[in-house]
């Protein structure tokens, strides 16, 4: 069961504010304003505005760890603060985390090397072993709240919170009562915009209103963004023996896949890809017939989205499935993305209502498939289906089911 989210996001921090802003389908993704990107190859982002970090870190570990770090922190307080779940109550043994994360602590770590090359060794932070480590998120996590049971961290870009997810549900049926699991991400720093500038997938274009538009017509790329979601998921019986004052959704199924074909480059088809949704649809006992909305990975490459089209079609037929890409409001978030989008999807569960694709006006590209651009209610079958790929050939899904 998902108790609890924390939302760290550019439609904003915590699940209330996130929830309302997600609905009114406006896009968050602008110019960067964190640093000059004058002459960058990527000037447009996804940027999480107004987070005080000092409201959930203390100036002691603020120094220690960058700020994806800061956003797993805040959303780990909010998603417990959700579930009304205090771990000092609970036993330390029954509380585990996973979390997923990519590329780290990017702005510490340019910092720091910056710092290594200009004044030497002896001006580099002691903690630059620990501040960029990609295990940063779950290591700081299971410090603060005590969390010993079981503690890692799962590295399959876009599609690692699927997976961590599905570690969490394993976790879950091996007996521990609660994993806090998600992913945060903070890759807008000039190294790591040069590192994504490489992706051929990456957006070049300078007008927000277009710059990342999945299955549209001439759709150039994607855009990047930072930020993420926590959840605090739990053993059925944990969640009603403590009377948990919110089930936003169930664990159903989960599955992934891989293309082994190459580092960057999508792999020729969508066999592997469908066939991720369909093992996940079959494991959740359900058949594509039972799931109600769909929220894609939505690459916004020509590409990737004929591959993701595809494999819908081999899925669910001749059948226009409600399809939604809402991260579209908040650019591309490496491994926090697919975070946002489980926590997007339990909200639509649990509220009746679909959140929006923004900027491909009317699906035009999407022959077959019916792609929501507005808000509506959820209608449907009460399940949602949530893939993902990631850089490498990862492919991801998980099926929630309504409480």
């Amino acid at each position: 069961m998902i108790t609890g989210i924390g939302v760290v996001a550019p439609t904003g921090i915590g699940v209330a504010e996130h929830w309302e802003k997600s609905l009114t389908g406006r896009s968050r993704i602008g110019p960067i304003t964190s640093f000059d990107a004058t002459g960058m190859p990527i000037g447009l982002a996804g940027e999480v505005t107004g987070f005080d970090e000092r409201a959930f870190v203390d100036s002691k570990l603020l120094v220690q760890t960058d700020r994806w770090t800061w956003f797993a922190l805040a959303a780990t307080e909010l998603a417990l603060a959700d579930a009304a779940l205090d771990p000092a109550r609970e036993d330390p043994y029954d509380l585990s985390v996973v979390t997923a994360a990519a590329s780290g602590g990017n702005a510490f770590g340019q910092r720091e090397i910056q710092a290594l090359w200009s004044k030497g060794p002896r001006a580099v932070s002691a903690y630059q072993s620990i501040g960029w480590f990609y295990a940063a998120g779950s290591g700081q996590l299971s410090i603060r709240h005590r969390l010993k049971g079981a503690c890692g961290v799962l590295v399959a870009d876009a599609a690692g919170a699927i997976d961590a997810l599905a570690e969490a549900a394993r976790l879950i049926r091996r007996g521990t009562e609660v994993v806090v699991t998600g992913g945060t991400e903070a890759p807008l720093s000039p190294y790591a915009l040069a590192c994504q500038a490489g992706e051929t997938a990456a957006g070049r274009a300078g007008d927000p209103a277009s710059a990342y538009r999945p299955f549209a017509p001439g759709a150039g790329g994607h855009v990047p963004g930072e930020g993420g979601a926590i959840l605090i998921v739990e053993d059925r019986h944990s969640a009603l023996g403590r009377c948990a004052p919110t089930v936003y959704a169930e664990i159903a199924g989960t599955a992934s896949t891989h293309d082994a074909h190459h580092v960057t480059d999508p792999a020729p088809g969508h066999r592997q890809y469908a066939r991720a949704m369909r093992e996940a649809i079959a494991r959740a006992g359900l058949g594509p017939d039972d799931v109600g909305v769909v929220f894609a990975d939505g690459a916004g490459d020509p590409v990737r989205d004929a591959q993701e089209v595809a494999a819908l079609r081999e899925v669910f037929g001749g059948r226009r499935v409600p399809v939604t890409v809402p991260k579209t409001m908040t650019g591309r978030l490496c491994s926090g993305g697919a975070a946002l989008d489980v926590a997007w999807a339990a909200l639509s569960l649990a509220n009746g209502v679909i959140p929006p694709t923004v900027g491909t006006v009317g699906g035009a590209a999407v022959e077959g498939v019916d792609l929501v651009t507005e808000a509506r209610a959820a209608d449907g079958p009460p399940a949602a289906l949530v893939v993902a790929r990631g850089s490498g050939g990862f492919n991801s899904a998980v099926v929630l089911t309504a409480v």
